[in-house]
């Protein structure tokens, strides 16, 4: 039986193809590289994707149902759609980065890869300076659309990028908005958030509520001291080109599944066994689906 979830974060909202060329932007390169992620012990593929032409972040439902099916056509992981398109604001270059012509999508906008019925949904609660950005959820906008998460029937996954949020989804369990037992994923070492160190992982870990499940991320070189802290605490891990391009110091990573080749190693060194699908929606309450 395995205790370790992996996680992978093949594309993100903000990585370059310029600092990583292997970067996958189109449906198919994203479904190709979740598929050899899952080869190597992905569970979870967390998935953004690109306008294909410019290589910046989209909100279009097409290309999201497109990765989706052609990932199914595959192989069977947990797909777990993002809802933070549409939720920065960049006021140094005054430059609206998403495709429509506000600066910030609502709560159903947000909320609009939902219909495709994935398993998950990462879930950004609390409002953070994100490096020269801003990165925003209001708390009514949260109320909202952890109110579309429930109807959807989506299982959220809560995103911590600072000591706080994590008062702000009690607030929301109290309130009925999210579900227990909570996933959630601490993201940690974004410059404006909380930074990634031991301590401040040991902090998180406690503070959430006991019956939760919690995987961890490190962005650039905090990745991979990290997830080995995580594994070490019992936990689960996220890797992936949204969080790091780099398989150690100054060496880029050939591919997503070389990073998940490397955490796997990781694992069996520190006696953690790699979770399957099946085990995976066991450990987070998940159903196949239909």
């Amino acid at each position: 039986m395995g205790d370790l979830i992996i996680t992978v974060a093949t594309t993100g909202g903000g990585t370059p193809k310029e600092k990583q060329p292997n970067l996958p932007l189109t449906p198919r390169e994203i479904a190709e590289a979740v598929i050899e992620c899952y080869d190597e012990g992905a569970s979870i593929a967390h998935i953004h994707v690109r306008d294909p032409k410019t290589g910046l972040t989209s909100h279009n439902p097409g290309l999201y149902r497109e990765t989706m099916e052609r990932i199914r056509e595959k192989i069977d992981i947990v797909i777990n759609l993002t809802t933070a398109t549409g939720a920065r604001i960049d006021l140094l270059n005054e430059r609206k980065i998403f495709e429509k012509g506000r600066i910030l999508n609502t709560a159903a906008e947000r909320c609009e890869p939902l219909v495709l019925k994935p398993e998950m949904c990462s879930f950004d609660l609390g409002t953070i300076n994100f490096a020269d950005d801003i990165f925003t959820t209001p708390i009514p906008v949260g109320e909202e659309m952890g109110k579309i998460m429930l109807e959807s029937g989506v299982k959220p996954e809560v995103e911590i990028f600072d000591a706080g949020h994590i008062d702000i989804a009690k607030r929301f369990i109290v309130k009925g908005l999210i579900k227990a037992p909570v996933h959630f994923q601490f993201c940690m070492g974004v410059t404006g958030g909380i930074s990634a160190s031991p301590k401040n992982l040991l902090y998180l870990a406690e503070s959430i509520p006991p019956d939760s499940t919690w995987s961890v991320l490190g962005i650039g070189s905090a990745e991979f001291p990290m997830i080995g802290l995580g594994m070490l605490m019992g936990g689960h891990v996220r890797v992936g080109f949204e969080d790091n391009i780099y398989i150690e110091k100054g060496v880029l990573a050939k591919s997503n599944a070389q990073l998940v080749k490397k955490a796997v190693r990781m694992a069996h060194m520190l006696g953690r066994e790699i979770c399957t699908v099946e085990e995976t929606r066991e450990i987070l309450g998940l159903k196949a689906p239909a």
